[in-house]
This record gives C-alpha cells, structure tokens and sequence, in this order.
C-alpha cells in the first residue's frame, strides 16, 4: 500500500466500530523501517496519534485498530514525526536524491518497503534517518 492511498481513510475500532478520525499522516520509524503510528485529522477526542501497534488492519476502504483503550497505549514511546512524502533525500555521503513522492509499506506489518522519489526508487531497507531537513538513505554500492 502507499501512503498516499492511506491518506483520508477513515480510523474505525474493532470492539464497537466508532470512527476515531481519519488518516491525516503516517510517523515513520527510519531506524527500523516501519511506520511508528497513524496520525489523525478529525480525532473526536484527544487520541490524534494512534501506535502502529494499535492497528489490526489496513485496507482500501478503512483503517480498522483493536480498541479506543489500545490504540492510546505505547504514544511515549514513539518516535517524533516529521513529514515524510516531500522530505528532501541525501544519501549519508550528502548527496541529493530528490525528494519522497511517495512510500509504499506492508499494510500488515507496517515495514517501509519502497521509497519513490523524482529520481527513482530506494528500498525501504536503505532508510537511515528522518528529520526536520531530510530524509538519509544508505548509497547504494557500486
């Protein structure tokens, strides 16, 4: 899945299907190459950030998480978010690779499978570091 197909789907619970919000983002955790959380546009209360660990499943019409109660547990332990699709991409030797137009991910897993930039795609396994400045990608080997 992409991001951008995430993007807008409606959070639903599981134990009572109530909609929590709707997908507005998605925390990327570079180090493990896995999104971290889903943030949320419209959150009926002050759950706005839901942990990856929350999410039962992923699919094209809806975002389904265990439970209100679950999907509010683990927030200190995520990593801080920053705008991955648009980020700026270096390589850890500083040169540029474009920018993120979009991430492709295992709905089940969370695991960053594919970065697209304008130039060319970088594998998710690549992926060192997010930030406020850019996104760092290992060089590929030559």
């Amino acid at each position: 899945m992409l991001f951008t197909q995430a993007f807008g789907l409606p959070v639903i619970t599981a134990d009572d299907a109530t909609t929590v919000g709707k997908v507005a983002d998605l925390t990327v955790d570079a180090h493990n190459a896995t999104v971290a959380a889903v943030r949320l546009s419209g959150a009926s209360d002050r759950a706005g950030v839901l942990a990856w660990t929350a999410v039962e499943a992923v699919g094209p019409d809806a975002v389904i998480v265990r439970s209100r109660v679950t999907a509010e547990q683990d927030q200190d332990r995520l990593p801080a978010h920053h705008r991955a699709l648009g980020s700026r991409v270096l390589t850890e030797h500083g040169a540029e690779h474009g920018t993120v137009r979009d991430i492709a991910f295992d709905p089940v897993s969370g695991r960053v499978l594919t970065l697209y930039t304008a130039l060319g795609e970088i594998t998710g396994a690549r992926l060192m570091g997010l930030g406020s400045y850019a996104t760092v990608v290992r060089a590929e080997p030559v």
